[in-house]
């Protein structure tokens, strides 16, 4: 067991830098400032493309949070630019929150104001404080936060609305893009507020803060998870009304780590108890999602029992840390060799060894999905990266337990 931890531990960190490295190579755009907005399946990068606020603040974090585990001031500096960009050009500084995305330019482009947007922003922004100790950092994600508090939570049912206009009026089209159900409240966005509530928390310990923390969860307990399959339900109408039958493999075992990770991150030992059970019981109902050979599909619909064959980049990053926490918690062999076994799958049939980085997903016979990008408004470094700086921490934990030396 420990010499299958650690050869495990030197591939995700081989991983991780040739993960930044490609990021560090291809993406600065060095005339317009900031990083390319798109770059397609053979790296070519396209300079007009509009830039969006969710891809720069997973390239803050992700750089962030690997200069903090490494050391590393290459890093650093990709962390730095991508916090300048940020400031600079998504913030909105008249009507407060950031810009779902801008031109090429840095003008504002798409204006609404989509809550899961200013969560990734509070994510990337805390991580960043962490790293550098910036004032400017901290102030401008409590300022994000308390603007989430103040225009999008409901104090009736709980929650949050999904998105507003600019000027925080109600607005039509709530959605995050195309594939998504016109739905007042989503899983997706309670995932990713809470995720980012649990960060600032790590920089900014405020009680009101830590409550809003202990409401989300508990919202994922009544909620979201569906109390009969343990799978996510992905959206809801405003009195928390299932609004969707279709089952997201990669949201379920990433879920069943963040929560955990966000109950113990306020430090509710009952609370991390309870969800520590709930988060076992996510990772069992996602391994209905669990290919022969490894791999995650991605979506299936319950109501027509059809099962989308697709195997995207991001559920096979979160399936490799989610079931090591299901291992984590239990001991149970077979969730550690779910997530080695996911590894494997990733680096046969993801990984582009030629030109970089991962592919955005391959289909039910292995062919890649050429048509889509390498970077873009939803490709970023952020599932893959934090999946190996994620199982670095965890496995370097692991080996120091004797229960494991034991193993």
């Amino acid at each position: 067991m420990k010499a299958i931890l650690e050869q495990y531990r030197r591939e995700q960190e081989q991983e991780l830098e040739q993960i930044l490295d490609y990021w560090m190579h291809y993406t600065i755009d060095h005339d317009q400032g900031g990083f390319f907005g798109k770059i397609d399946h053979d790296n070519v990068a396209y300079p007009d493309a509009p830039k969006g606020v969710v891809l720069n603040c997973r390239i803050l974090w992700t750089f962030s949070a690997a200069c903090i585990q490494t050391g590393k001031n290459e890093y650093r500096k990709m962390a730095d630019r991508a916090f300048d960009y940020i400031i600079k050009y998504f913030i909105d500084s008249d009507f407060g929150g950031v810009y779902w995305s801008v031109d090429h330019e840095g003008q504002p482009l798409e204006t609404k104001k989509q809550i899961y947007a200013l969560a990734f922003a509070i994510y990337g922004l805390s991580e960043y404080y962490l790293l550098s100790r910036i004032e400017e950092s901290k102030t401008a994600v409590i300022n994000l936060y308390e603007t989430i508090e103040k225009y999008s939570h409901d104090p009736i049912n709980g929650g949050y609305f999904e998105a507003l206009t600019r000027e925080w009026n109600s607005i039509d089209d709530l959605r995050l893009s195309s594939k998504d159900a016109n739905e007042q409240k989503s899983m997706n966005t309670h995932l990713h507020v809470l995720e980012a509530y649990s960060n600032l928390y790590r920089i900014w310990p405020d009680e009101k803060l830590k409550l809003k923390i202990f409401q989300v969860i508990t919202i994922f307990l009544d909620h979201i998870i569906d109390k009969k399959t343990n799978h996510l339900i992905l959206f809801f109408n405003e009195e928390w009304n299932s609004k969707s039958d279709i089952i997201s493999y990669g949201h379920d075992i990433e879920a069943a780590w963040l929560i955990q990770e966000a109950a113990e991150t306020i430090g509710d030992e009952n609370l991390v108890n309870l969800v520590k059970q709930q988060s076992l019981e996510i990772a069992k109902a996602a391994i209905e999602g669990l290919d022969e050979d490894g791999g995650l599909w991605y979506e299936y619909d319950q109501t027509s029992h059809h099962l989308i064959k697709e195997k995207h980049w991001w559920p096979q990053a979160e399936a490799m840390v989610g079931f090591f926490n299901a291992w984590q918690i239990q001991g149970n062999p077979s969730t550690l060799n779910h997530s080695l076994q996911s590894w494997e799958f990733t680096k046969t049939h993801m990984k582009d060894a030629a030109k970089g980085e991962w592919y955005w997903g391959v289909r039910e016979d292995y062919s890649v999905m050429k048509e889509q990008d390498k970077v873009g408004l939803w490709k970023c470094p952020y599932h893959n990266g934090r999946a190996c700086i994620e199982l670095i921490r965890r496995i370097t934990a692991s080996l120091k337990t004797p229960y494991n030396d034991e193993k």
